[in-house]
C-alpha cells in the first residue's frame, strides 16, 4: 500500500434478513467505521480508535458501494474539502419521532447553527426541545446527520454523542464555533 492509501477493515454482517456492511478506515483525523445496507449508511462510529486491517470490499453488493463511497464523502469532509453529503441513508433505525428529528437536520447546511428549539419547532412543537436532544443523541449517522449543528438555545454548546471535544472540532471546521457563548 502506497503512502496515499488507507488500510481498512471490511465486515459483513446480516442484521433482520439485511445484509449490512462495515469498513473501518484513516483519515486525517483517525480512524471512523462506516456500516451500510443495501438501503443506506447505518452507522458511523466516529471514536477515532481501532486498528484496521487490509481487506477489500466485496464485489457488487449495494452495501459495499454505499461504504466505498461514504468513505470517500466523509475522508473529503473531514480535509474540509467537502461541504454536503449526497449518500443514501438507511432511517429504519430509530423511533418515528427520532426519524422526523433526524430528516429535520440534514436540512441545516454546512457553517450554520440551529437550536433545539428550533428543530423542536419543526417536528411538533417548542414543548419538545427535551425530546429533540434525546433523538439527536441517538442519531447513529453523525456527520452526514449533523447533530453537531445543532446547540442550545441560549448559545451554549449543548451535548453531543460523539462528546464535546469533537463537536466544537466540527464546528470549528465548518467556521461556527466563534458564533457560541465562550
Amino acid at each position: 500500500m502506497g503512502d496515499g492509501e488507507a488500510k481498512t477493515r471490511t465486515g459483513r454482517t446480516e442484521i433482520r434478513g439485511n445484509m449490512t456492511q462495515s469498513r473501518t478506515f484513516k483519515t486525517t483525523w483517525g480512524w471512523v467505521t462506516v456500516t451500510a445496507s443495501n438501503k443506506g449508511v447505518t452507522a458511523i462510529d466516529l471514536s477515532f480508535s481501532g486498528r484496521a486491517s487490509e481487506s477489500r470490499s466485496a464485489g457488487d453488493d449495494p452495501a459495499g458501494a454505499i461504504v466505498e463511497e461514504a468513505m470517500r464523502q466523509l475522508r473529503a469532509y473531514l480535509d474540509g474539502a467537502r461541504r454536503e453529503f449526497s449518500l443514501p441513508v438507511d432511517w429504519s433505525a430509530g423511533s418515528t419521532f427520532q426519524r422526523k428529528v433526524w430528516r429535520a437536520i440534514t436540512k441545516i447546511p454546512y457553517g450554520r447553527l440551529r437550536s433545539y428549539q428550533w428543530v423542536a419547532l419543526r417536528v411538533g412543537g417548542k414543548q419538545y426541545a427535551r425530546a429533540v436532544g434525546m433523538a439527536l443523541g441517538a442519531n447513529p449517522v453523525p456527520i452526514v446527520v449533523p447533530c453537531h449543528r445543532i446547540v442550545a438555545h441560549d448559545g451554549s454548546l449543548g451535548g453531543f454523542s460523539c462528546g464535546l471535544p469533537l463537536k466544537r472540532r466540527l464546528l470549528k471546521l465548518e467556521g461556527t464555533l466563534d458564533q457560541l457563548l465562550s
